[in-house]
């Protein structure tokens, strides 16, 4: 009778692993990751495959890794200013980390009543609908549903928004002069869950935004963030 080698996994799947679990929200950031001993026996592979595996991911800012203490879920909570508008890629980048975006969709529709009295046009009106997912060092960090004004921003769908934010695009045409905004928590619903790679029903933090160029309603955007992935932080002085 043979007896069954134990099954080795490559530390591309180890890698996928612990990144699955960084964003299901199980391994919160700031926590310490199991050592690479534990993990040895939890993946069933060699020791070299492992560290070689957490080498990766520290290479990806996804984790920390401290000299006599282990490794730690990094820090990649989002910080935007409350009484600032910003590109989120900006953002990610003054951290040294890497922002993609994925398109799920960009389309010319018609405003339903809705949207249309937040951008003060008439229902019916022609308006620019773009859904994005904007990921930190491959973790979604922010789900974009954004409508946007034709008439201030003309060129907008013909932008490629994998390479530019929507917007970085507004600020170049319809320099911002005015912004209002709702912060609130929010349960995910089954698309968005899918969109950000949480599972259904988890706590989501929504945005709610409105933005005004010389008295026209540029754009209204809902942002939504997984709750463990993001903060909000306001500053103001006298």
């Amino acid at each position: 009778m043979t007896t069954r080698a134990p099954r080795r996994l490559p530390s591309k799947d180890i890698k996928a692993s612990i990144r699955q679990r960084i964003a299901d929200g199980g391994w919160q950031p700031g926590m310490k990751l199991p050592s690479e001993r534990e993990l040895v026996q939890q993946f069933g592979c060699a020791r070299m495959t492992v560290h070689h595996a957490l080498r990766e991911l520290e290479d990806e800012g996804l984790i920390e890794r401290r000299q006599g203490s282990g490794s730690y879920v990094a820090r990649l909570h989002p910080i935007s200013n409350v009484l600032r508008v910003r590109d989120i890629h900006e953002e990610i980048a003054e951290r040294g980390h890497l922002h993609v975006t994925r398109v799920l969709s960009v389309a010319r529709e018609k405003a339903g009543a809705e949207v249309a009295a937040a951008m003060r046009l008439r229902k019916g009106s022609t308006v620019f609908h773009v859904r994005l997912v904007h990921l930190e060092n491959g973790v979604a960090i922010q789900l974009e549903d954004r409508h946007v004004n034709p008439a201030l921003a003309p060129g907008f769908m013909a932008r490629d928004f994998t390479q530019v934010t929507p917007s970085h695009v507004l600020f170049e045409h319809a320099p911002l002069t005015e912004a209002e905004q709702v912060v609130e928590a929010v349960l995910a619903d089954a698309e968005q869950a899918r969109a950000l790679e949480v599972p259904a029903g988890s706590a989501l933090l929504r945005v709610s935004r409105r933005t005004v160029s010389q008295g026209a309603v540029a754009s209204v955007a809902r942002l939504y963030h997984p709750g463990t992935r993001y903060r909000l932080i306001g500053h103001f002085s006298v």
